[in-house]
């Protein structure tokens, strides 16, 4: 009986993956492996490497319980090869195997390595998803605009989640107007389940300091769950304590709760830990007992099976060079306090302090903080998506990239957002208390105290008015700023160059 490799990777700890279901356990071999080029093509955050190595040991051994030949090669094993196509070429070797089943990884960068290989190739859909690339390259297919609400609609329906025969549940497809409050002056949520390191936890952190030690991001304390199981008590406790409030303050910020009501489930459903309609399920079930309200619960829904679908279709659609576009010409480095946190823009700075020692901050953070500023500021999106990539433990880039490059920086020039994702201060403040102890004033729009997203938010519009000014969206906006007196105009432009000249 002929032997074929079977790839498991990192992000594909998924009992019912393709690359599995098309195997033959008793014939082929497992291979899984921790090398170096997956940890440090960018330079990930130490907590995002010790989660997906320690879920990837589990699941070995859980592939080895039900009777699977797997070749595991952890990272300080004398004869790894240091990539994935070199494990495999070695595993070939070792076995004699001239074929590798595989599940399509989720980048293209991986993608095109393991097509280079001298080995025949069987490229298995991944299934863990709910619309196919096929069924999105049909839905896209001819539309002037792809926006992310008429696919998600499709979703639903082809889900059934929250639906009353053909129409929505409660006579609306969006309940997202009814999820936009202020922070409230407190939160009656502990914050995500956490879980104490075991043995194979314990083992790989200390692999981790000693290899990744002086990588951007703190990796002690170590609360994530690494298996399945853990995931799943992760999801529950959400579902039970935090999913009734999550839809009302999903967008707010505070400066001493780094998670308010938010899941922080993302990273076990990247890697395949836990099945997105698992999770949909389970939060429409709490829907229907009287447990959440409708807001809530569409709300986290629409964000799994609405965005986070349609950007892994736009991230195959758009193609290997999605990552370097660059509508805007933006080509300014991106400042250093976004390795340091150190900055006297308290929102930045609680953000980013938040990223560098939890490897998360909620969407609201990411795109109305750290990338409303790099857009504001011009920063070469391409860095900006590096950075994004880098520092947070569910960032893999077919669902990085879209949310970075589309969404938050515009640099796919409007594929996804129909309009720049851009604010002053005043957004910030009226979803956080960020500005409440901020060393700048969000009201003063201008002069030395002035918060610089004022000033740079009327910078980037005038810069960009050519693209921007036509656009139905805006156009209120550019109308407040032609009307504005020219003296303000001069001043509000020259405080925002001095601003930008100080980044260095």
């Amino acid at each position: 009986m002929v032997t074929r490799l079977v790839l498991v990777l990192g992000d594909q700890l998924t009992d019912t993956l393709s690359a599995l279901d098309a195997a033959d356990k008793s014939s082929d071999v497992v291979v899984m492996a921790e090398v170096s080029e997956e940890a440090t093509y960018v330079q990930h955050h130490p907590k995002k490497i010790a989660f997906i190595f320690a879920a990837m040991r589990k699941f070995a051994a859980s592939l080895k319980d039900e009777g699977w030949d797997v070749r595991y090669t952890r990272l300080d094993d004398p004869e790894n090869a240091g990539s994935i196509p070199g494990e495999l070429l070695r595993r070939a070797d070792e076995t004699g195997a001239t074929e590798v089943i595989a599940t399509q990884p989720g980048e293209w960068r991986l993608i095109e390595a393991l097509e280079d290989m001298p080995l025949k190739l069987s490229m298995k859909h991944d299934t863990r998803f709910v619309s196919t690339q096929e069924e999105f390259e049909t839905w896209a297919e001819g539309r002037k605009a792809l926006r992310m609400e008429y696919f998600y609609r499709d979703m639903r329906r082809k889900t059934g989640l929250l639906m009353d025969g053909d129409q929505p549940e409660g006579g609306k497809w969006n309940y997202d107007a009814e999820n936009r409050k202020p922070a409230p002056d407190d939160i009656a949520f502990s914050g995500p389940m956490q879980f104490t390191p075991d043995d194979t936890v314990n083992a790989v952190l200390d692999l981790v300091e000693a290899r990744f030690g002086n990588s951007f991001g703190t990796l002690r304390p170590f609360h994530f769950g690494t298996d399945q199981e853990q995931a799943r008590r992760a999801l529950t406790h959400f579902i039970t304590y935090a999913l009734p409030r999550f839809g009302d303050y999903q967008d707010a910020m505070l400066n001493d709760n780094r998670f308010l009501y938010h899941a922080l489930i993302s990273p076990y459903l990247n890697v395949g830990l836990l099945d997105p309609l698992e999770v949909c399920k389970a939060a429409e079930e709490a829907y229907k007992d009287g447990h959440a309200p409708l807001n809530a619960v569409e709300g986290f829904i629409r964000q799994i099976i609405g965005w986070r679908e349609y950007v892994r279709g736009i991230y195959f659609r758009e193609g290997p060079d999605y990552t370097r576009r660059n509508a805007l010409n933006h080509q300014r480095k991106l400042p250093d306090f976004y390795w340091t946190g150190d900055t006297d823009m308290n929102c930045l700075s609680k953000a980013i302090t938040q990223t560098r020692e939890e490897a998360y901050a909620h969407h609201i953070q990411r795109l109305m903080v750290t990338g409303n500023f790099a857009l504001l500021a011009g920063v070469d999106p391409h860095e900006v998506h590096e950075w994004y990539l880098r520092v947070y433990i569910d960032a893999f880039e077919w669902v990085e990239a879209p949310n970075v490059v589309g969404m938050s920086q515009f640099a796919d020039g409007g594929i996804i957002a129909s309009k720049p994702y851009v604010s002053s201060g005043a957004y910030i403040n009226r979803m956080s208390d960020y500005c409440k102890p901020c060393r700048y004033k969000v009201q003063d729009k201008t002069g030395k105290d002035a918060c610089p997203f004022n000033t740079l938010y009327w910078h980037f519009l005038d810069r960009h008015a050519d693209r921007f000014a036509k656009n139905q969206r805006m156009a209120q906006i550019y109308a407040n700023w032609k009307r504005m007196d020219q003296d303000r105009k001069d001043t509000i432009l020259s405080e925002a160059e001095a601003f930008l000249d100080g980044l260095g």
